[in-house]
């Protein structure tokens, strides 16, 4: 495991939170685009299987910020069936943990058909466009997207994310949220937490290798391990660190930590599936690769559903 390195941010007062003079400032520092949306994700959602179609969502208009508008995409079984359950993929909420979004696209291509015979799925690969643009943790009016899927939440992503799962009828059997934790956690997106928030930063060690965060009010610890042992077989786990937790938090299990994914306005919390299960790989790791870290994520999707759907 990395060690934690303090750092403080270069934008605002320590101990006083940002205003709009710090936003537009930490907002003019991210603008530079560093891969297409539309090329990488929208491009590759032009060729479905045949039993998948393509539904616009929303868009999401940043012209205020002399950004573009970005239209967001869902891909749901063609033939909806209100009898059936429904198995839920999302990816992309922060915009620049890569390999969920990749991960979900290459869902869609390789295992959609296989389930999509047994339940209806609705799979949201990419719900931060500009985030995934620009390699971003926040939106750019420095909001987290995975702080924000409650009804009050700030960011216009999880809140266009929400009403498309709500729109869809059935009930929502298990639900997995695609993430990453990098080394840019702790060289950039902690201390800028903390400086907009005016509190003080504390960094964790990065765990190397693949762990999953549970619901703690919903744990079901057989999914969790049936999706560890599946990913097992693709890359690594991660171990706990010597206080026994990863991120912070006690290991519940190997590879696995709960957090109150509702109260957080976290992803993960938006339905009420009973196997509910936020995956997060290490890409910076020296001991896998960007497409391991794809093919973890798959791994995770079809353990979760299998799991679900015999159980």
């Amino acid at each position: 495991m990395k060690p934690a390195t303090p750092f403080i941010y270069p934008i605002g007062t320590q101990g006083q939170c940002w205003g709009d003079t710090e936003k537009a400032l930490w907002l003019s520092q991210q603008k530079q685009t560093k891969r297409s949306y539309q090329q990488d994700v929208v491009s590759a959602l032009q060729s479905l299987p045949a039993d998948a179609e393509l539904v616009q969502y929303g868009h999401i208009d940043y012209s205020r910020h002399q950004l573009p508008d970005y239209a967001l995409y869902a891909v749901r079984s063609k033939n909806w069936q209100a009898d059936l359950p429904v198995l839920l993929v999302t990816g992309g909420v922060h915009g620049y943990e890569t390999s969920g979004v990749h991960g979900a696209l290459a869902f869609i291509q390789q295992h959609f058909a296989e389930f999509s015979r047994q339940a209806n799925l609705l799979v949201l690969p990419c719900i931060s466009p500009w985030g995934y643009e620009t390699i971003n943790r926040w939106n750019p009016d420095a909001v987290d997207p995975n702080r924000s899927f409650s009804p009050t939440g700030e960011a216009a992503e999880a809140q266009l994310a929400m009403a498309c799962i709500q729109s869809h009828s059935g009930s929502v059997l298990m639900h997995i949220d695609l993430h990453e934790t990098t080394d840019s956690d702790n060289s950039e997106f902690r201390p800028a937490k903390a400086a907009r928030d005016g509190t003080v930063n504390t960094n964790w060690n990065i765990p190397d290798g693949f762990y999953l965060v549970g619901d703690t009010e919903r744990p079901e610890a057989g999914f969790q391990k049936a999706v560890i042992d599946a990913v097992a077989k693709v890359t690594h786990i991660a171990p706990a660190d010597e206080n026994g937790c990863l991120i912070g938090e006690k290991l519940q299990q190997f590879g696995v930590v709960n957090y109150p994914k509702r109260s957080l306005g976290l992803c993960g919390g938006v339905t009420n599936a009973r196997f509910v299960n936020t995956t997060e790989v290490y890409p910076d790791s020296p001991n896998t690769n960007p497409q391991q870290c794809i093919q973890a994520q798959v791994a995770a999707v079809v353990a979760a559903m299998q799991f679900a759907l015999t159980h």
